[in-house]
């Protein structure tokens, strides 16, 4: 029943009347193809390479962690197949949001969108986080530079660059992402080809963790800790599931999305297994699982400290390549669901370079102040407050990516139950079955995290974000969304499909009549 003819209600939400002038302030531009798709998810990946996974060494021992790398091999690919099938048939920005709001309703979309935005704000902190300590480090032995007292002042630098980086126009963006992915994996194969070739690697400090009492060299403490060690693994692949919040940017996203996820999952288990094996092997499971920098470490391991400098560069391509793909993740996730009234509107306006400059910015903000408050808090422990503050945001990080991938699995349950004849240009080769493996997989990380008295912080800290962001909407902003491509979608039970085909406010005249309802199928 409509309320004025410039509100309705539906599904419990208010909607209100935008119109094309409201879209058309916030328009994307198509710019990647599939291998621009790829650039992008390898270069939101690879960082995790460079630093991050190997924590779950400390936890789990190297058997420990392998046992977690080939559980999470399952977890994506699961996941990947899923996600692509449901990107395809939604083509459109919002990604995990999108997929929920279709199958949940409103406050599923919310909840899990919101997971998603957390995953990818917090992420690019971590990022900007261990971006920082190489920047200081190259310029401290290069130019005697040394900021480490006030590293906060990288931490503008390196939000600043890539905001503007990525409000420059989305096909810079996919042309710097392939160009950073390529010298990333090339880096990664030079250090392989070393740690091969000149003797360092050896296979008995795999095993150099001594067991505890009853264990094996194997699993120095036992079985348990590899669920501790898995949120660690996931840092080999976490930033994968960004490909759909580049629907609206892709040329062809039905077809370009599921094969951008097969390619770059395929590099990323090869790249993730050689720096598991060899980056371990170099150092000795002992020294990699506490190190800040296991890549770094393992170059000087080879050649010494003399070329450290330039090592460290190397090293932070990676990191940086990193930092612009996922910074273009947090930008589209909050894009759409500020389009669609979630989030403050204002955050969607794209202005004249057809990017979403604003969300960019404001994501930026939000991370920078987290970083902030967290180095404060941790310099209370003077001498392990860098590892403090960089794994209570990591963890964070982890927490959301897993709540997001457990709904957004769920939500292709439903969907493949609630929409049966919705276009599926793509189908899952796994199709439910993949969908509850890598449910369970998820559900399995996030008991973990319940377990361990290491990631209480990161779950109390994205408990007070929720609670504030649900109940900001249950008082006012579930009476002024706007019916986005998402909420389209979700409101015709997936008839309503590509907006740039269609037109972006293609179901106001049906709306605003007063005959629309959620699908009940």
């Amino acid at each position: 029943m409509a309320e004025s003819k410039d509100t309705t209600k539906v599904s419990g939400v208010t909607y209100t009347k935008a119109g094309q002038e409201y879209f058309e302030k916030r328009t994307l531009k198509r710019s990647a193809g599939v291998w621009g798709l790829w650039g992008l998810a390898v270069a939101a990946v690879i960082s995790g390479d460079f630093s991050g996974w190997n924590f779950g060494i400390d936890f789990a021992g190297f058997g420990g962690m392998l046992i977690a790398f080939v559980i999470l091999v399952a977890m994506y690919y699961g996941l990947i197949f899923s996600i692509g099938e449901m990107a395809a048939a939604q083509p459109h920005t919002g990604g995990a949001y999108s997929f929920a709001r279709s199958a949940m309703g409103p406050w599923g979309g919310l909840v899990t969108g919101l997971a998603e935005t957390i995953e990818y704000v917090a992420t690019t902190g971590v990022i900007v986080f261990f971006s920082a300590q190489y920047a200081n480090g190259i310029t401290t032995e290069l130019l005697g530079f040394d900021l480490s007292a006030n590293m906060w002042i990288w931490w503008v630098v390196l939000y600043v660059v890539f905001i503007a980086l990525n409000s420059a126009g989305a096909n810079i963006s996919f042309k710097f992402a392939i160009v950073v992915s390529i010298i990333s994996i090339a880096i990664l194969l030079v250090f392989s080809a070393m740690a091969l070739f000149t003797g360092a690697f050896s296979w008995d400090s795999l095993w150099n963790i001594p067991p505890d009492e009853g264990q094996s060299t194997f699993l120095p403490h036992g079985v348990l800790p590899i669920l501790f060690a898995l949120p660690f693994a996931m840092w080999f692949f976490l930033g994968i599931e960004e490909l759909p919040l580049a629907a609206e940017e892709s040329h062809n996203p039905t077809r370009d999305i599921p094969k951008a996820g097969l390619w770059a999952r395929g590099t990323l288990i090869v790249t993730g297994l050689l720096i598991l094996f060899l980056n371990t092997g170099v150092l000795g499971a002992e020294a990699t699982g506490v190190s800040l920098e296991p890549l770094l470490d393992g170059f000087r391991a080879m050649v010494g400290d003399g070329a450290a400098a330039v090592l460290a560069l190397f090293a932070l391509v990676g990191l940086l390549a990193s930092l612009q793909g996922i910074m273009f993740a947090y930008g589209r996730n909050m894009y759409s669901l500020s389009r669609a009234g979630y989030y403050p509107k204002f955050f969607s306006l794209t202005g004249k370079r057809q990017t979403p400059w604003v969300a960019l910015i404001v994501g930026a903000v939000i991370g920078f102040v987290a970083l902030v408050v967290l180095d404060l808090l941790s310099k209370a422990d003077p001498e392990g407050a860098g590892a403090v503050a960089g794994a209570i945001i990591l963890n964070i990080a982890v927490w959301g990516a897993v709540l997001a991938y457990l709904l957004q699995m769920i939500s292709y349950i439903i969907l493949r139950r609630k929409f049966p004849n919705a276009n599926r240009p793509y189908k899952s080769p796994w199709g439910i079955p993949g969908a509850v493996v890598a449910a369970v997989i998820s559900a399995l990380i996030f008991v973990g995290f319940l377990l361990n008295s290491a990631f209480q912080p990161a779950i109390v800290a994205i408990a007070i974000v929720y609670i504030v962001i649900l109940i900001g909407f249950a008082v006012w902003g579930r009476h002024r969304l706007v019916l986005s491509p998402e909420e389209e979608y979700a409101l015709s039970g997936g008839l309503h499909g590509d907006p740039q085909v269609e037109g972006y406010d293609a179901m106001e005249g049906e709306v605003f009549d007063g005959k629309a309802e959620d699908p009940k199928k």
